[in-house]
Formats: structure tokens, C-alpha cells, sequence
């Protein structure tokens, strides 16, 4: 299987296991600057060179031998499953993607036939009702994550933990796991303990938010989308996220980590 989802500088200065929705576009960012002096122009997702990914067949040997002697600091990025599928809702099933069409084709018509789902019209500008909309799409996510009906779990809404495992099972080492919401801290921790070929100073970095006016904007706080039903279908889909990333299940209110991650747990409970 390999390490699917695995960046690594081209100095194997770093290794990164990428999650989606977790400030993955800004971490690309930061380390293709930390190698090459200036940023990807576009979305690093784009980026056929100046870094290592696993989808390329020239990487996939680079990757493996460094995962496999642990010679690279190895990190991930984590977030709150809450803001997380609110996110996803608002991004890839409101909003209009960088190709000017709507997310994985047919998706959003299936889901606006199947869950009666609303998104705004055509460009996803008009009012509708949010919280009714986000709900019935949390029934989808369950739907696919559980039963994998009407489709295969999606990768921006397929649990934190679920990424984050691949990269143990098949044998690779977190020497960190930060929280997006305390980015700063938890990047300043990757780069104190890397060397890199050019300084990075996290201040200067902007923030490469590369979902940012996909769609609506939110607008009723995080904790109004969440009633008891969603609560529930939230603790079956994201139970291990909230547990081992130390997330408040009880207030969806709170987006902050309540506890510290357990490194020695992470790789005992995903390394299968």
C-alpha cells in the first residue's frame, strides 16, 4: 500500500503526511519555501516538481527508504472534526471549485436528489437554509462513511484518523501531531527541529487558504448546525478524531483541544 497522501521536501529535510481540511495547502507552502527560497506559484496541490509526493512513481522509492530508517522528522496536521465536515460542506458540496464546475461532477445532484440537500443555486450565491442543508448532508457523510452508500467515504470528510493511520500501519513514525488550531505553535515545533536550506519565519508566511470563496460563507455560529442528532451521527463517524486528537465531542461550540495528544497512543491504536 505504501504511503499514500506523503509530501517530503526534496532536501528529505521533512516528511508530511497530508490530511485534507487541515491547513494543508499553507504546510505545503512553508515546505517548498524551506527548500527552494519562494513559494509555489498556484496551488501547491499542483505542483508536478520541486518536492517529493508519493503520487509521482519517482518519489515512491525516496519516500519508502526514508519512512522505513526514520531519517526525516516525520509530522501531521490535525483539526476538529466540527469545523471540519462544516467545512467540507461549505467548500466542496456549496461552493464552486477552481475549475468553475461543481465537485466530483454529478455529486451535488445526487445529493440534492437523493437528501434533498440545498446549495445555494447554480453559483452558489443565493440564501437557503444552512443548517437544514449541512444536517441532511451529515446523513450522506454517515451514509458513505459507514456503508459506503451511495459512494466510497470522500477524502475531505473521511475522518482525520483514518489518514493519519496509513502512514503507521505501513510503518512510519509521527515524531508530531499539532492541531490546525494552534498552527504557530505547532509548525514552530516542526521547524526547530528540522535543518532547512532556507530560514523559514512563520510570522512573514501568509495563510494559503486554497478553499477560501468556494462557496457561501457561514452564517450561524459552529454549535447551530449541531443538534443531538447530529451530535450522535458526529461521535459515530469522528469518534477516534475526537478521542486521540483530544476534541470536546460534548460542545461543538468549542473548536480548541481540551488535552494533550498522546503520540505512544496514536501509533498504538492506528498501527492496526
Amino acid at each position: 500500500m505504501g504511503f499514500p497522501g506523503t509530501w517530503m521536501t526534496e532536501s528529505e529535510s521533512v516528511i508530511y503526511r497530508v490530511v485534507p481540511k487541515c491547513a494543508c495547502s499553507t504546510i505545503g507552502q512553508i515546505m517548498f519555501y524551506s527548500d527552494h527560497g519562494t513559494f509555489f506559484d498556484g496551488d501547491i496541490h499542483d505542483a508536478q516538481s520541486g518536492m517529493h509526493k508519493w503520487a509521482f512513481e519517482h518519489s515512491q522509492p525516496v519516500i519508502e527508504r526514508t519512512v522505513r530508517d526514520h531519517s526525516s522528522y516525520a509530522f501531521t496536521c490535525v483539526r476538529n472534526p466540527y469545523t471540519r465536515v462544516l467545512s467540507s460542506f461549505f467548500d466542496k458540496i456549496c461552493g464552486i471549485q477552481r475549475n468553475g464546475k461543481r465537485y466530483r461532477g454529478n455529486l451535488v445532484p445526487l445529493l440534492i436528489q437523493k437528501y434533498g440537500i440545498e446549495v445555494g443555486g447554480p453559483e452558489g450565491k443565493e440564501e437557503f437554509d444552512q443548517i437544514r442543508s449541512f444536517r441532511r448532508f451529515l446523513l450522506f457523510v454517515r451514509d458513505t462513511i459507514r456503508f459506503r452508500k451511495p459512494m466510497d467515504p470522500d477524502i475531505h470528510w473521511s475522518a482525520v484518523s483514518g489518514h493519519v493511520s496509513t502512514y503507521v500501519m505501513n510503518g512510519g513514525t509521527y515524531d508530531h501531531i499539532f492541531w490546525t488550531e494552534k498552527f504557530n505553535d505547532g509548525m514552530q515545533t516542526v521547524l526547530d527541529n528540522i535543518e532547512t536550506p532556507h530560514k523559514v519565519s512563520l510570522t512573514d508566511i501568509p495563510r494559503f487558504n486554497e478553499s477560501e470563496g468556494h462557496g457561501p460563507k457561514r452564517a450561524h455560529p459552529v454549535e447551530d448546525y449541531f443538534d443531538d442528532l447530529s451530535m450522535h451521527l458526529m461521535y459515530e463517524i469522528y469518534k477516534s478524531d475526537f478521542d486521540l486528537f483530544r476534541y470536546d465531542f460534548e460542545n461543538p461550540g468549542n473548536k480548541m483541544p481540551i488535552g494533550e495528544i498522546d503520540l505512544h497512543e496514536v501509533h498504538a491504536k492506528l498501527g492496526g
